[in-house]
């Protein structure tokens, strides 16, 4: 039989049927079983965690067949409840698949305790900086009479005096007494006079 007749034979027509009706059932197969391993279409929204505790983390993303991971606690933040969710990845809303894990980091218990830094005599732009760096915060702010001006002459809190090295917490605000640079060399001199009496010089013979 000749090549003409053979590839126009019915023997040739059923084979290349059955070749090409093998391919469209394996091609089927695999998309279906593509389909199945990649969970294509069957995505869940993440929904939103703030604020909750992980107890009810743990129950929301166990009815949504999602998973949680607890990366750390973060700094104490006074807008969210203690222990409670601040961050999270992914965020709310995003679609995700089955089984995924959602790291969340929650609320530390309160605030830490911090070393008040040395400010005395140092001015008032080197001071506020230097404090943020700490987590503390700028208070009141009041002026004396002194030749530094907007130099740091006292540090306060809650009314009391403070000194370099004490304790407070996190975020407290620590106030501070500056200079005015208005008091002169001569009301220094005068001061300096009344504070110190002069000796008496003895009685010449």
């Amino acid at each position: 039989m000749s090549l003409r007749k053979y590839l126009t034979s019915r023997v040739f027509l059923v084979q290349v049927f059955l070749a090409v009706l093998i391919i469209a059932v394996l091609g089927y197969l695999f998309m279906h079983w593509l389909t199945f391993t990649t969970d294509h279409g069957n995505e869940i929204t993440v929904p939103n965690l703030s604020r909750l505790t992980e107890e009810q983390v743990e129950e929301k993303l166990d009815a949504l067949d999602l998973q949680y991971i607890l990366l750390d606690s973060v700094n104490y933040r006074s807008d969210y409840p203690k222990f409670s969710v601040v961050q999270q990845d992914p965020l709310p809303g995003e679609k995700v698949k089955v089984g995924r894990k959602v790291y969340i980091k929650i609320n530390s218990s309160g605030f830490s305790s911090v070393k008040v830094p040395d400010l005395v005599n140092r001015t008032y732009r080197e001071a506020v900086p230097t404090l943020r760096a700490l987590g503390l915060e700028e208070g009141t702010i009041t002026y004396i009479p002194n030749l530094g001006k907007d130099m740091v002459l006292e540090m306060r809190f809650k009314g009391r005096n403070i000194q370099a090295g004490d304790k407070v917490l996190k975020s407290s605000k620590i106030d501070l007494v500056l200079g005015d640079g208005k008091a002169s060399y001569e009301e220094d001199t005068v001061t300096d006079s009344i504070a110190s009496p002069i000796e008496e010089m003895p009685n010449e013979q």
